[in-house]
Parts: C-alpha cells; sequence; structure tokens
C-alpha cells in the first residue's frame, strides 16, 4: 500500500512516525557532537528510508526480502553514524576507513547480484566477515580502540556481523520463497 502523496510506503510512513520523536528523545538526553544529531537523522530516517524504498521497489519483496533489506541497511546506518558522528569506532585513528571498505563489500556484491534474493545473500555474508576483519586489522596494527578491551571491541563488531548474516539468512529466505 502507497502513500498517494509521497510515493512511499505506509510501512515507511508508519517507521518515520515512530522513530522521529524516538530520535528527538534520544538527541535531548545524549550529547552528542555538533552535528551528530543532524547526521544520525540524515543517516537512519532520511538516507535508510530512501535506499529501503529503493531496494523494495525492484518487485523481489517478500517478507524475508523486505526483512533483509531493512536490517543491512540499518546495521549499515547505525554503524556509519557510529564511525562519523559520535567519533570513531576505533577512536581518532584512520583505521576508521576500514568501515568504509565493509560497506563497499557488501554495495558490490549487491550491485554484482542486481539485487536477487541469492547473491544477496553472499553479498551480506561477505560484509560480516570484513566487519569481524576490521578488528583483527586493527588489533595487529595498534589502534587506540583496545583501551576498553579486546572483547568489547570483538564484541561490538560481532553485533554488526550478527545483523549482517541474519540478512543474509532472510535474503536466502527470500530467495527459496520465490
Amino acid at each position: 500500500m502507497e502513500n498517494i502523496r509521497t510515493g512511499l510506503s505506509a510501512w515507511t510512513v508508519a517507521a518515520i512516525a515512530v522513530l522521529t520523536p524516538l530520535f528527538l528523545t534520544l538527541l535531548a538526553i545524549w550529547a552528542w557532537k555538533p552535528g551528530a544529531g543532524v547526521l544520525a537523522f540524515l543517516l537512519l530516517l532520511g538516507g535508510a528510508g530512501l535506499v529501503y524504498e529503493l531496494f523494495t521497489k525492484k518487485g523481489l519483496v517478500t517478507r524475508a526480502y523486505g526483512f533483509g533489506v531493512f536490517t543491512a541497511v540499518a546495521a549499515a546506518a547505525v554503524l556509519m553514524w557510529m564511525n562519523i558522528a559520535v567519533g570513531g569506532i576505533l577512536g581518532d585513528n584512520p583505521a576508521n576507513m576500514m568501515y568504509f571498505g565493509v560497506l563497499l563489500v557488501g554495495l558490490t556484491g549487491a550491485l554484482i547480484a542486481r539485487l536477487e534474493p541469492h547473491g544477496m545473500s553472499h553479498a551480506l555474508f561477505a560484509a560480516a566477515f570484513a566487519i569481524m576483519l576490521v578488528p583483527a586489522i586493527a588489533l595487529v596494527i595498534g589502534t587506540p580502540a583496545f583501551a576498553n578491551g579486546v572483547m568489547a571491541v570483538f564484541g561490538l563488531h560481532a553485533f554488526f556481523a550478527i545483523l549482517f548474516v541474519g540478512s543474509a539468512l532472510l535474503f536466502r529466505q527470500a530467495a527459496r520463497d520465490r
């Protein structure tokens, strides 16, 4: 079901209606760097919503495919927000550029797959593998990120890897549903 005025699906309009007040509440509670709130809003509600709309307009939409897109886009948006707005996951270090490589792996895989669910599954498994390489490389080159402990850094990356693997499994299910 599509909103006639905006061209957005009812789900997207509902998500924006629910997430905007939640976002504004979090913005008021947390003391973010200047511009971090604006960037988070643009990434999470603007960019992620538009990417979701573009992916799901392709006509391949099953529930599994839609949830797979949502999970991958949300994980990527939060990852970028944490990396850019919050001050870098690996501290103030050029090693944070590796996160753009992770997204490039997923995006390149999605383009090669032409957004087909089976190929998207492979792309998201590759992104999950890539995100787990980041802390391993950071540990080898010696970044300041490990001041909070090696387990904390690897745990955060494992969280994102789990999101990417979950998305990959949803795409695999979408390929079976077709």
